[in-house]
């Protein structure tokens, strides 16, 4: 495989990596690992009708970043203009799921408010951040300049752009390691993390994976919320815990329980650039419903630096969204019950 190659590979494992964790633990979010497994055991394959693995907020949102990315990619201000229109567009698309601080930032930039983020130290602007890292792999600085900006549009504490910041630094050194390396990988990102207290809770986690803790005392000690402190230190423990097997670390995630379609998401997305879109499972890629993003045509943009891709169809999500809803509120009410 060549340089070319190879970039798209690790530019493609990380935006479907990030679907597959997405639609696997999607299904399941907010339940305990212990509901989980007591109703539907190991979660190995899409629970949705049909077995369609369907996408929320993290892949769409990855993808409006990447497709900002395709378009702007030495322009960090042109960047951000491109994501909060999309992300405006894609928010009025009624997505279900999505974050309260997105959501409020993506009010205040319907109404043109400049200054959009809100002091959330939840995971959204994490979750979509490690397509910026795979991106500008071989340029920390753009890494850096890109990955404040797509972070602060929604969320301003610094928890949370610390921990985006950081999400994007693992993504570039996985695109340049093997899986052999990837504890290598994670001490060098971890040593770029400036803010105390995040570097305390993913240093636990480093030390969690290395007692070879089991997946339900991990999410005991670390915890599995949608807040990045917990988030990140989780997704962490996976990523250096089993690595070494992308389908078997996102079904471990998704089998702890909590915000688990985040986690996995962002699992995915180190493991995809870390390992290449060829070594993800092929069954769960070709069981994906996309929707109104085209994830192949965006990694052929990044890697190619074309500029002709199918973009964020706002037509086709908000279709989609209203004809799901009935099934999705269903669902929801059945799960509870069931």
């Amino acid at each position: 495989m060549n340089g070319v190659q190879q970039r798209r590979d690790r530019i493609a494992g990380t935006l479907m990596g990030t679907a597959i964790g997405d639609a696997l633990g999607l299904y399941v979010e907010g339940l305990s690992g212990e509901k989980i497994q007591r109703r539907f055991g190991k979660v190995d394959r899409y629970l949705m009708p049909w077995g369609i693995g369907l996408l929320s907020d993290d892949t769409e949102q990855s993808a409006i970043v990447a497709e900002a990315l395709a378009l702007h990619p030495t322009d960090a201000a042109a960047f951000e203009r491109h994501l909060r229109f999309k992300l405006v567009a894609w928010f009025w698309t009624l997505p279900p799921g999505i974050g309260k601080a997105t959501a409020q930032a993506c009010l205040l930039m319907t109404c043109g408010i400049c200054k959009s983020g809100i002091h959330s130290a939840g995971n959204g602007a994490a979750m979509r951040a490690a397509i910026i890292g795979t991106f500008f792999c071989d340029d920390a600085a753009a890494r850096k300049e890109f990955g404040k900006r797509a972070a602060m549009t929604t969320h301003t504490d610094e928890r949370a752009v610390e921990g985006a910041l950081f999400v994007a630094e693992l993504a570039a050194l996985c695109t340049k390691s093997s899986a052999l390396e990837r504890e290598d990988a994670f001490r060098t990102a971890l040593a770029t993390v400036s803010l105390p207290s995040l570097h305390e809770v993913l240093s636990k986690a480093l030390v969690v994976a290395s007692s070879n803790a089991t997946i339900t005392v991990a999410s005991q000690q670390l915890g599995t919320s949608g807040f990045i402190m917990q988030t990140l230190p989780f997704a962490s423990f996976c990523f250096l815990r089993f690595g070494d097997n992308p389908r078997g670390a996102i079904i471990e995630a998704v089998s702890a329980g909590g915000d688990t379609d985040s986690i996995a998401a962002i699992l995915g997305a180190w493991l995809g650039c870390l390992h290449g879109r060829n070594a993800l499972p092929e069954d769960l890629i070709l069981s994906l419903y996309q929707g109104p993003v085209d994830l192949d045509g965006l990694a052929s943009a990044l890697s190619d630096g074309t500029k002709r891709f199918s973009r964020f169809n706002f037509i086709h999500g908000l279709l989609r969204n209203l004809i799901l809803l009935p099934t999705v509120l269903f669902l929801a009410i059945w799960r509870i019950f069931y």
